[in-house]
């Protein structure tokens, strides 16, 4: 894979992961008050629907190839918004 390439594809992957954890992280805070079967369906979509567009969006970058390095990118974005929302919540509670 040309090097170009690759490198847009990892940095969609982080900021994808971002992304991700961002929106669950809303998805979390809004459905609090409503029944669990309406809970469970309504992250399932969420989820799938975000698979779905991160898939897409692959396809236009390289073809739909995936690699595991674009998986730990995810993981290290989610990861890098957890810690961010704590660390901003922590700060502006002092």
């Amino acid at each position: 894979m040309i090097l170009e390439t690759q490198i847009k594809t990892l940095l969609f992957s982080f900021i994808f992961g971002i992304y991700f954890s961002f929106i669950l992280d809303l998805n979390y805070k809004y459905i609090n008050k409503i029944k669990k079967i309406y809970k469970i369906i309504y992250t399932f979509l969420i989820v799938f629907i975000n698979i779905v567009l991160y898939f897409l969006i692959i396809m236009k970058i390289n073809y739909g190839v995936l690699h595991i390095y674009s998986f730990f990118l995810i993981v290290l974005g989610v990861y890098l918004e957890h810690y961010l929302h704590h660390f901003i919540e922590k700060k502006s509670k002092e």
